[in-house]
């Protein structure tokens, strides 16, 4: 455990917090179960931060996936004079050729990345202040490598957003929801649309009978995943793109994170499917957090049931169970695509920050800050990425016939 004390941190004055908002100290933890009981108390507290932060999600992930990548927990808290946690950067430390880098733990399986922050605390921070934290954190690290931060959430303004930062490679989309599905759907479909929505539902039905489902037990939930891990495993083939749910340790995150249960009795990942008779034809799964439900994980069947966009389909069900739960907000993650433009109109923005914590670190910050602006300039770019996709499923059409 790392100690670093910070006592030149001024509270804003104008704004007075209900806590002292002073950061006193601040300790980097070499281990998630040591800096749990402060992570509980930030969660238990009025904070801002996404589902993905989340301890017991973050824990199994780390186990299953981290863990074994390498990947040392670099858990940052900074208290109060009274040694009251005002936040939590839940980072990894990993090494990259002998260069230490700090990075969000959850890697790919994390949509959103953020630190959880108290909600009093964040609105007073200058980026001096934030400067002044990560400054100390040299002694342990060179490089930060923070990807795919949102600019806001749940109305305020990212504390790291005052940093230097740039625009990711993609924006995330989402939409708002009313306890009103079917008003929701007038607003957000025209006629047209909604008409070719029944016929597809009653084409779908002529295969069989139409079943939308939550998993709920063991049986139901390592059946929802087999379906959809053979369907991912297909989608990327086709695609040309790598399955990062064929490694084992991912799997056994994802089936942990399924069947495992928070405090309330609720999973970390609901699952959800679409069957015709017996036959699962999409699944989503998604993590809950203050009215907020962000999807995961997706996927299809092909063949004769993908005509009818079943994965479409699903969403529509499951869009007017989040209405009836009187969720706020529904989002389908990271990346732009045509079936999120239903219920997920708004685009979020990013951002994507590569800071040196040392002089080892400048050269890498730089190399990662310009990596990052052409993959952005590619994926803007309708031509050039269109011509990526497409050389990646000739790559895959050409690798099937080898």
């Amino acid at each position: 455990m790392t100690v670093l004390a910070l006592r030149d941190l001024p509270t804003n004055a104008r704004n007075p917090a209900p806590v002292d908002g002073n950061i006193a100290e601040v300790t980097v933890f070499p281990d998630m179960a040591a800096a749990e009981p402060h992570w509980r108390a930030l969660e238990q507290a009025c904070v801002l931060a996404t589902p993905y932060q989340q301890y017991d999600f973050l824990k199994l992930w780390q186990r299953h996936v981290g863990a074994p990548a390498g990947v040392m927990p670099f858990i940052v808290v900074g208290f109060n004079p009274f040694g009251t946690p005002l936040f939590l950067l839940p980072l990894g430390l990993r090494r990259v050729s002998g260069l230490r880098v700090a990075e969000f733990l959850g890697g790919k399986h994390a949509n959103f990345n953020m630190a959880l922050w108290r909600s009093d605390v964040a609105a007073q921070l200058t980026a001096s202040d934030v400067k002044a934290v990560l400054k100390r954190l040299g002694r342990e690290a060179d490089l930060l490598s923070l990807v795919n931060q949102p600019l806001t959430w749940a109305g305020a303004t990212n504390p790291f957003a005052l940093l230097p930062h740039q625009r990711a490679a993609n924006a995330a989309f989402s939409g708002g929801l009313i306890p009103d599905f079917e008003a929701l759907l007038r607003a957000r479909t025209n006629a047209a649309t909604r008409k070719k929505m029944r016929k597809k539902e009653r084409a779908l039905a002529s295969f069989g009978a139409v079943r939308f489902a939550r998993a709920e037990g063991i049986r139901e939930i390592r059946g929802a995943l087999d379906a959809f891990f053979k369907q991912k495993s297909a989608r990327m083939r086709a695609q040309g793109l790598s399955d990062a749910f064929a490694d084992p340790n991912v799997r056994r995150f994802v089936e942990d994170a399924a069947t495992a249960r928070r405090s309330g009795g609720e999973p970390l990942i609901e699952l959800y499917t679409l069957s015709v008779d017996d036959m699962i034809v999409a699944t989503m799964g998604g993590i809950v957090g203050r009215g907020r439900f962000c999807a995961m994980i997706n996927s299809i069947a092909g063949g004769r049931y993908a005509a009818e966009s079943p994965g479409e389909q699903l969403i529509v069900r499951l869009v007017r169970q989040c209405c009836e739960r009187e969720l706020d907000t529904f989002d389908l993650g990271v990346g732009n695509a045509r079936y999120k433009n239903l219920f997920c109109g708004d685009a979020e923005p990013l951002f994507d920050s590569f800071l040196s914590l040392s002089a080892a670190g400048l050269m890498p910050a730089m190399a990662c800050r310009l990596v990052a602006t052409v993959k952005r300039a590619v994926k803007q770019h309708p031509s050039l990425w269109a011509a990526v996709k497409l050389t990646r499923r000739l790559h895959a059409r050409l690798s099937g016939t080898n």
